[in-house]
This record gives C-alpha cells, sequence and structure tokens, in this order.
C-alpha cells in the first residue's frame, strides 16, 4: 500500500510518499480501506516534535525522533477484512473512526471498539472531517462541561475544526451559544447556528459584560484568570487548546489553567479525548446528530492523497475555517 510516513521531525517535506505492508488485523481487529482522512494540529504537532516538552513525556513524543511513523487520526471508508472475535462489522461496510496514528495510508487497522458505521447522509470526506474535532466538542460540552438545555454557552476559536462542532453540538442540547470568532468567519458562524457572535478584531468577549455558564476555550488566546471574567460566578470552563509554541505551549496553558481551577468559584477543566479508552459510543452519538439533521461537518478546503503535506501546511497556518479533508 501507500503510505506517508515520517522518520524524522520537521516541516511537512518530512512527510514521505512510500510503499509499506499492508497490515493484517490481530483479534478484535478491522482492516478499513481508507478513502478519506483529514488533518489538524494533532497531526503537526507529532510532525514537528513539538513542544519539546512533550518529547519528555511518556507515551506522547519521540525524545529524537517520532514514535509514530504514519500520522492521521481520522479515517473513513470501507471494511476490508476483520480479525478474530469482530462479530460487529463485515466486509463492504462504510465505517469511519478516530485513531492514534495510520490515516494517512490507503488501509490501517483499527480496533473495534473505534470504530462506528458511519453516517447515512455522509460522503467519505465528509465523514473524515467528524471523529476528532467533533468527540474533542461532544466531550468537551457534554462531559467535561456537564450541558444543559438552557444555559448560556460560548465557545471561543468557533469557526475552527472543533469549534464549528461544538457550536452545533451546543445547540443540539438546547443550549443559547455565542461563538467568538474573526470579522471573516462572522456569517459562517451565525449559519451554523449561534445566536449571537463576537468578532475578537472589535471586542474582548471577557469584557463584553455577558456571563456565561459555559465557556468552551478552543482557542486558548486568553489566560483563565482572565477567562473567569465572562463566567457565572459557579460556571465552567473546558479548555481545549491554547497558543502554539515550541518549548510548551499549547501544554503549559492547559496545565495552568487546570491549575487554577482548586482557588476559584469557578470549574476548569480539560478536553481529554486521547485519555479514553474508545470511542465507538461517542461516534454513534454523534450520528445520531449528524443523521438528525443538527450537526454538519464544515470543510474548507480539499485535497488528494499525495498533496497530504500541503494540507498540512496550509492547516498549520490557522486560516482554515472547519475542516481540511484528503480524498485518498
Amino acid at each position: 500500500m501507500k503510505a506517508f510516513v515520517v522518520r524524522s521531525y520537521g516541516a511537512p517535506e518530512v512527510l514521505q510518499l512510500t510503499d509499506a505492508d499492508r497490515p493484517e488485523p490481530a483479534d478484535g481487529e478491522v482492516l478499513v480501506r481508507v478513502r478519506a482522512t483529514s488533518v489538524q494540529p494533532y497531526d503537526w504537532h507529532h510532525m514537528r516534535g513539538e513542544p519539546y516538552v512533550a518529547r519528555l513525556m511518556p507515551g506522547t513524543l519521540g525524545l529524537r525522533r517520532p514514535k509514530i511513523a504514519i500520522l492521521g487520526a481520522d479515517v473513513a471508508g470501507e471494511v476490508e477484512a476483520v480479525g478474530g472475535n469482530v462479530t460487529a462489522f463485515r466486509p463492504g461496510d462504510a465505517v469511519f473512526a478516530l485513531l492514534e496514528q495510520g490515516g494517512f495510508a490507503e488501509y490501517v487497522c483499527v480496533r473495534e471498539d473505534r470504530l462506528a458505521p458511519m453516517p447515512a447522509n455522509l460522503s467519505y470526506e465528509q465523514a473524515a472531517a467528524v471523529p476528532l474535532a467533533a468527540l474533542t466538542a461532544l466531550y468537551g460540552l457534554r462531559d467535561q462541561g456537564r450541558v444543559e438545555a438552557g444555559q448560556r454557552v460560548l465557545v471561543n476559536g468557533a469557526s475552527g475544526g472543533v469549534g464549528t462542532f461544538a457550536v452545533q453540538i451546543a445547540k443540539a442540547f438546547g443550549a443559547e451559544v455565542t461563538g467568538v470568532c474573526s470579522t471573516r468567519n462572522a456569517d459562517l458562524v451565525r449559519s451554523i447556528g449561534a445566536d449571537e457572535v463576537i468578532d475578537y478584531t472589535a471586542q474582548d468577549f471577557t469584557r463584553h459584560g455577558q456571563s456565561y455558564d459555559l465557556l468552551l476555550d478552543v482557542a486558548g488566546n486568553r489566560p483563565a484568570r482572565t477567562c473567569r471574567r465572562a463566567l457565572t460566578p459557579k460556571g465552567t470552563c473546558v479548555v481545549v487548546g491554547g497558543p502554539t509554541g515550541r518549548w510548551i505551549q499549547p501544554a503549559g496553558h492547559v496545565l495552568a489553567s487546570v491549575a487554577l481551577s482548586p482557588f476559584v468559584s469557578q470549574r476548569i477543566v480539560s478536553a481529554d479525548v486521547y485519555g479514553r479508552t474508545g470511542h465507538k459510543q461517542g461516534l454513534i452519538t454523534l450520528t445520531g446528530l449528524i443523521e438528525e439533521g443538527k450537526v454538519a461537518p464544515v470543510i474548507d478546503r480539499g485535497y488528494p492523497f499525495e498533496d497530504i503535506p500541503a494540507a498540512i501546511a496550509y492547516q498549520e497556518g490557522g486560516r482554515c475555517r472547519g475542516k481540511v479533508v484528503i480524498t485518498v
């Protein structure tokens, strides 16, 4: 099979298209013929080996070279074969999944508990835009944020991959949603359901004079002590990301935010997707919302498989709206 392999840290050019052995599914695994994938910060953090502090953490980045040879966390495709003890899937099924690695290839083996039937109303490219971004939004709002109908929710960074899903998911749960984005993205954020939009180039949401029950902070461009001004006294701030940096960011921003929580009246927590085992049930929940017409992926642009390095370079620039997807 063809796959993009990364053997050393660096810019997108370190991704090399090469021939690799097609994997064979073990017990409890499904071999998926990848039809589409997507790119996101998760990929280029592993590609560049940044932040450097993560290289010292067990189970994350390698110290001198990448631990993950084939990147790609989101996949949508067809079941090619199944391993032993797999009963829920059979060859030909259309599926999508969240992985830790392996999506930038023509085939990948996926554990059954990370896989779910693809939403019937989506193309492969649309389905590949969903898993990591939408699960981050779902877990952040529903599980860490404990969102309830009637609450006032603020999404800081509402036009990106996680943010566009967060606006729609919060609305689906019955919340009143305000999105924070730039001028160029205001119409987009309104079109996906935001009740109000704050243009951060003209207004500071922490001095907007409004209080929110839940703040999903995707952009991470304000310290948590400042974000508290936008929360009710018992409100919750869920930190998803932070400013990019070579040494400690965005990890430093997330850790500093959570460390503040014991000393204030509000809850400050982080959204942790990879700390969970299996995502099948989360993907099934998202499928229900998508097939009911309450949630839809926002796609900025698509690239062919051979242009994955260009796609990552574009996404890394920080200007894309929604998701960047790859047709395999």
